[in-house]
């Protein structure tokens, strides 16, 4: 029997088991918040209430045979799919298990560089050998773009045995390449395409968006339905089809990292997303559109900023733009995005997404309103009125391109020597070095440390970005290899 979009599987289900009075004597230890009053008051009794491990009448992640299939094959069916994979461990979560699911130790992987670090993760995990493609950049705001069609065509003829294609979809900025070209190019050479629609939700149910992957004929697609579809933070989908990728085998990998102890508020969370979604999305990202597009407008006239949008579309390296995302520069003000990031959440109690050294990111959504947008612009133009200054000497990019001497997983297991990183010129990283958000590496475990690396390293430090990934939490050594 067809299951209809208009219900919601998981959530009936523990509604059922709430309505049932199950006595618990089953993990979690909380037992329905009794064990744990102060959690409980914190969060509320209906939420522990179904805070529940897994039992027969409510399936069991690992191994879904009722209501957890029956979400996932809705979700499927809502995201335009042949099968769609509940993740309990986040987008990073999704990213490994593609790439785990297609690439053994020695196999090679075409990849933009400015991926996500869970991507570079996934190639250390399995030993894959990542094939970098630099991407376009833009001069004037810094910042990268998506493939050229003319380097990943070159990638592909110079590495003919490589597995697949990874691509961002869109990128952090609204960034996205020419996915339909780069399917049919990898398709054409026997590669498989993987998808990172992390920022990509809405692409699946607006009106007016870029393609999303899966439409266009992608293999497997992971998707963070909670940082645009409304779901709860850490849940995830991996959207896959299966002309060219067996689910079954999917599944296998994903239960090698994911939790056996699936979060049914996660799980529900997807469920009631994926039904608001496929009933009104069309609706939502109409307003949505409508407010990232007026907020665009406004912040331009304030003068300074730069709302950039589909202007920067040329056909190849952004070949669309996600005019949801309002991306704004900030350099022409003197002050780096990510100084002004802080000065909104420290003077104005505005929090965004994220900034980097030249830019600023705000997620617009369906839970916004024309209010928020004016405080964000009333914010941003009383900044500029008592902050800004000469923008001379501020660095300008946000790309480094990298040198590449040892396989990441090879650099990662080597053995390590500590220099501090105002010495490391010329070392081979041995780890991560990234700012975050957006978590995109300027070093990757076997690159060479460039005198451009370590300046952007010391500045971000300056600015106050928050810089994660190596063993020294003050960032003031590196783990170089001792080779």
């Amino acid at each position: 029997m067809k299951l209809s979009q208009n219900i919601a599987p998981i959530l009936d289900a523990l509604d059922k088991y709430k309505k049932n009075r199950v006595v618990p004597f089953d993990v979690p230890g909380h037992k329905q918040g009794k064990g744990n009053l102060m959690l409980r008051d914190f969060l509320g009794e209906r939420c522990l209430s179904v805070d529940v491990n897994s039992m027969k009448p409510l399936d069991n992640l690992c191994h879904p045979v009722s209501v957890i299939k029956d979400a996932e094959d809705l979700a499927a069916e809502a995201f335009g799919c042949d099968n769609a994979f509940f993740m309990v461990n986040g987008t990073t979560c999704s990213v490994q298990a593609m790439i785990m699911s297609v690439c053994k130790d020695g196999d090679k992987i075409i990849m933009p560089r400015n991926v996500h670090r869970s991507a570079i993760n996934a190639v250390i995990l399995t030993g894959a050998i990542p094939v970098y493609v630099s991407p376009g950049i833009n001069s004037e705001l810094g910042i990268p773009l998506g493939m050229s069609m003319r380097d990943l065509e070159q990638a592909i003829l110079t590495n003919p045995e490589a597995k697949a294609v990874f691509v961002n979809n869109p990128t952090y900025y609204g960034i996205c390449s020419d996915l339909k070209g780069i399917i049919e190019l990898a398709h054409k050479h026997n590669m498989l395409v993987l998808a990172d629609e992390a920022h990509g939700t809405h692409f699946y149910f607006g009106e007016g968006m870029p393609a999303a992957a899966m439409h266009l004929g992608a293999d497997m697609s992971a998707v963070s339905v909670h940082k645009t579809g409304g779901s709860l933070t850490q849940s995830s989908l991996l959207l896959v089809n299966a002309k060219r990728v067996n689910p079954g085998h999917v599944r296998t990998t994903i239960n090698l990292t994911q939790t056996t102890s699936g979060s049914y508020l996660l799980l529900a969370s997807l469920d009631i997303a994926r039904k608001n979604l496929a009933i009104n999305g069309k609706d939502i990202f109409a307003k949505v559109l409508e407010l990232s597009e007026y907020a665009r407008q406004e912040v331009n006239s304030i003068g300074g900023y730069y709302a950039f949008s589909e202007e920067l579309v040329n056909g190849d390296t952004v070949f669309a733009f996600d005019r949801t995302k309002l991306s704004m520069h900030t350099l022409s003000i003197g002050l780096a995005g990510i100084e002004v990031y802080d000065i909104l959440r420290d003077e104005y109690s505005i929090q965004i997404e994220f900034g980097d050294i030249g830019n600023i990111l705000a997620i617009i959504s369906v839970g916004d309103t024309y209010f928020a947008i004016e405080r964000l612009v009333a914010s941003l133009t009383e900044i500029k009125r008592l902050r800004s200054k000469n923008r001379s000497g501020m660095f300008d990019h946000e790309y480094i391109s990298p040198v590449v001497k040892h396989s990441p997983k090879a650099a990662f297991y080597a053995p390590k020597k500590r220099v501090a990183i105002a010495d490391s010129k010329h070392e081979v990283s041995g780890e991560f070095v990234m700012c975050y958000p957006p978590g995109i590496p300027i070093l990757a475990p076997g690159e060479m440390i460039t005198e451009e690396a370590i300046e952007y390293i010391q500045y971000s430090k300056q600015k106050g970005c928050l810089l994660t990934g190596a063993e020294d939490m003050e960032m003031q050594f590196i783990n170089v290899l001792d080779l």
